[in-house]
């Protein structure tokens, strides 16, 4: 495997269910930063990657928003689940090799073995990010509940007992994300800032 091109000054760590919109806010911050400041790791990503390749799947479809992925989604999480138990670090490890920018956005965590690696690896550089909508928004922006999915611990994980450090709401009746990512903005703009000091 790859090592690990510097350390990072920030590491955000976003989670939030399906629909959510994590991907949409996470990319907000990355277009806002630019891309040779913030890079945005997806810890599905690689599990993605491994599990096409060890069952002979499309990955161009498998990462996509389709049915395709859908339709081995549940499939895909067991798996998922077997190789954490085996190496709870496994996933984010491959997310983060070769990684060069200063501000890394982790777009999709989903456990809290996720966010523990992140503590454990980064302690002074991670900060959590909970991206919540209700589900009607959800369900607006195509989401329905799946039995074995959203009552799994990759969509239920991180729902209580985390403290998050932020908490956006991706709703048309809150406060503009632009508003709610000001505070998050900020901190790597200043993270950036003192590299270059």
């Amino acid at each position: 495997m790859e090592a690990r091109v510097s350390e990072p000054k920030l590491v955000l760590v976003f989670s939030g269910k399906r629909k959510s919109g994590k991907d949409y806010v996470t990319d907000l911050i990355q277009n806002r930063l630019g891309s040779d400041v913030c890079g945005v790791l997806r810890l599905s990503g690689p599990l993605k990657q491994q599990y096409a390749k060890e069952h002979g799947l499309d990955l161009d479809q498998l990462m996509g928003p389709g049915l395709y992925k859908e339709q081995y989604r549940a499939d895909m999480i067991l798996w998922g689940e077997i190789r954490r138990q085996q190496d709870p670090g496994f996933f984010c490890r491959l997310a983060t090799t070769g990684v060069q920018q200063p501000v890394w956005v982790v777009s999709d965590a989903r456990r809290r073995s996720d966010l523990q690696w992140f503590w454990s690896e980064f302690p002074r550089q991670t900060r959590s990010v909970r991206v919540q909508s209700s589900d009607k928004t959800r369900q607006q922006r195509g989401w329905s509940f799946s039995a074995g999915v959203d009552d799994a611990e990759s969509e239920c994980g991180l729902d209580s007992k985390v403290d998050f450090d932020w908490i956006i709401t991706n709703e048309t009746s809150a406060l503009s994300l632009e508003e709610q990512l000001q505070p998050i903005l900020k901190l790597a703009e200043e993270s950036v800032s003192l590299m270059d000091q």
